[in-house]
């Protein structure tokens, strides 16, 4: 039976895609997928010299250039940094979203991630994911319900890692060796964030820290770069891997108990996740930067 080929990622910020999923989005867009692009916010938080509005504008141009490179459309939900909530409000929103794009694929955050930001919009697709094919809840928008619900899929956590440092396995890694060059110029497109990124995070190089991480994914299988995914398996949810069968060879399952998970303490991306004196990749090492 054919399916509807239109993928979703929802994601925090303006550049979440491009760090965690875009080599998935572009194998996809090259097989035909439509593909669609949204944040919750326009990352009004994500300067330290431009105001709200001002930063918005920028972000939510270059979030929109980034998606043009895969054809994508470009979507912004317009909450606040730090203001992501799972309320009543905040989730119709989002199922008026996934009504309007009518996803078979739906990409989001790793239920547990350093940002409360990510993990909010992890849970808000996941209940969106399920309303939104229930006739009786009421959303914004003249869109019909959708007929099923979507297959879902928890991109890596920032640094394959929980908010307790513990690494978080992928059950399946999608090899995006052949995307890369589109997946660098999708982030180079975030140029607003390369000063933030360095001040806030500590990154000499957002691009090169993107690198390391697919690097890293991509050696648990046997690539050059990867990005990782889990599966929502709970009840309703579909059951069969659709980035499995779509991508074919370019997905690797990830067993859960390799034994050669990566350990605790250490970058938390993969077993060779430390620059061979036991210490993370630089791109993972806290940067002095200059105090405000």
């Amino acid at each position: 039976m054919s399916i509807c080929r239109t993928a979703l990622s929802l994601l925090a910020h303006p550049d979440d895609a491009e760090f965690l999923c875009a080599g998935t989005l572009a194998l996809l867009h090259e097989q035909g997928w439509n593909i669609h692009i949204a944040t919750m916010t326009p990352g009004d938080c994500g300067s330290a010299t431009l105001a709200p509005a001002e930063i918005s504008a920028v972000r939510r141009a270059e979030g929109a250039q980034a998606a043009a490179l895969i054809a994508a459309t470009f979507h912004c939900l317009e909450l606040g940094d730090g203001n992501i909530w799972h309320d009543r409000d905040t989730l119709r929103r989002v199922v008026g979203l996934l009504r309007e794009v009518r996803p078979t694929l739906l990409l989001t955050h790793s239920p547990s991630c350093y940002l409360f930001d990510h993990e909010a919009t992890s849970l808000l697709a996941r209940q969106g994911a399920f309303w939104s094919s229930v006739p009786n809840y009421q959303a914004p928008g003249n869109a019909l319900p959708l007929a099923t619900i979507p297959h879902l899929y928890y991109a890596d956590p920032m640094e394959g890692k929980d908010i307790l440092g513990v690494p978080v396995l992928p059950t399946g890694v999608v090899d995006v060796t052949s995307q890369m060059a589109t997946k660098r110029a999708m982030l180079r497109c975030h140029a607003s964030q390369r000063e933030w990124l360095h001040r806030q995070h500590g990154l000499d190089s957002y691009v090169q820290y993107m690198e390391t991480m697919a690097q890293l994914r991509g050696q648990l299988v046997g690539c050059n770069f990867g990005e990782g995914f889990r599966q929502h398996l709970g009840h309703a949810y579909p059951q069969n891997n659709l980035l499995a069968s779509e991508l074919g060879a370019c997905f690797h399952p990830c067993p859960t108990n390799s034994t050669s998970s990566p350990t605790p303490g250490r970058a938390g991306l993969g077993p060779e996740a430390t620059d061979g004196r036991g210490e993370p990749p630089v791109a993972f090492r806290p940067q002095t930067t200059p105090e405000p």
